[in-house]
């Protein structure tokens, strides 16, 4: 008898299922809408539905199932109780018994979604044949997540990972998102990334070619550094530094065996590894500055890899 298991990323807009045969093979994926109304209560509802309805297409019985994994954007207790989730609407909520109750199927964890995706991009992406790694998304905000001895590090509160608010900068005047200033999103995000390209053209009268750019976005950044732009290469030195400088932190705490590097910034390819890479060497503890960096693989599906891999 094939055994199978599902892997659920629920995000603000859509939820992604990916049904995984047990050898961890994604088999068939597919999206559903994020039905945020009346405080996300249809949510889980819509999933167990749309599990249901798959399973029975595919002929697959409830005792084929070896376990539904989720991951949340927001913080998890005990990988089953979300512990408030704004994007969703959702205050204390165990995930896992309610899920359990809609579809009959035992094994149910639960995440949040950056440690998902570091435990995906460790199974099968960018992290393979590590145990110990540290993923870092480089998106609108920033993300990560732990990996030790190849389990998941959520930490007490299930705030492990919230590599974004780090603080780099204590004379820092403007507020990060948390409410707090300083912290490496308000750098090296990509909104961070363009703040400081506005403030960099601002402030100077140097020629650029990001002056041509009638929109100025994180991509002009990067393509102007590839053709030799100097205020933007200057700009995305100052990007790796920041992030250079949070990665030798991290070592000098976790001393992982390698960083993985993924979200949208992490497009801009090995430029923007390079830049990571020589600074931290500047900054990482000597036993440590050897740690390698590798760009992430399994873009928008990694988050359905590590959730599948926790009931795996």
């Amino acid at each position: 008898m094939k055994k199978y298991a599902f892997g659920i990323d629920i995000g603000g807009k859509t939820v992604k299922i990916g049904l995984f045969s047990e050898e961890g093979d994604l088999t068939k994926k597919w999206e559903i809408p994020t039905r945020k109304d009346n405080g996300g209560c249809y949510i889980l509802s819509d999933i167990a539905k749309s599990v249901e309805e798959e399973m029975k297409k595919q002929g697959i019985l409830k005792d084929e199932i070896l376990g539904i994994g989720i991951d949340v954007p927001g913080p998890v207790l005990e990988e089953r109780i979300v512990n408030k989730c704004a994007n969703l609407g959702w205050g204390v909520l165990d995930v896992t018994a309610e899920i359990r109750r809609l579809t009959g199927i035992e094994k149910v964890m639960v995440t949040n979604d950056a440690n998902s995706a570091t435990l995906g991009e460790m199974w099968k992406g960018g992290g393979q044949g590590h145990k110990d790694l540290v993923m870092i998304t480089l998106g609108t905000g920033i993300g990560g997540g732990i990996v030790h001895d190849g389990k998941i590090i959520a930490g007490a509160f299930g705030a492990a990972g919230e590599i974004g608010h780090i603080c780099v900068n204590k004379e820092e005047t403007f507020v990060c998102g948390c409410g707090k200033k300083g912290h490496l999103e308000q750098y090296a995000s990509a909104t961070g990334i363009v703040k400081k390209a506005q403030q960099v053209l601002d402030e100077s009268d140097r020629p650029s070619m990001l002056r041509d750019e009638t929109y100025l976005s994180c991509k002009a950044v990067f393509d102007c550094a590839k053709k030799g732009d100097d205020l933007s290469l200057q700009i995305l030195d100052f990007v790796g530094e920041q992030l250079g400088n949070a990665c030798a932190m991290i070592s000098a705490v976790f001393d992982p065996e390698v960083y993985v590097i993924g979200g949208g910034v992490s497009k801009a390819g090995e430029l923007l590894i390079d830049l990571i890479r020589d600074h931290y060497k500047k900054y990482a503890f000597h036993a440590s500055v050897n740690t390698e960096f590798v760009l992430a693989t399994l873009g928008n599906d990694a988050g359905m890899y590590g959730a599948v891999k926790m009931v795996l």
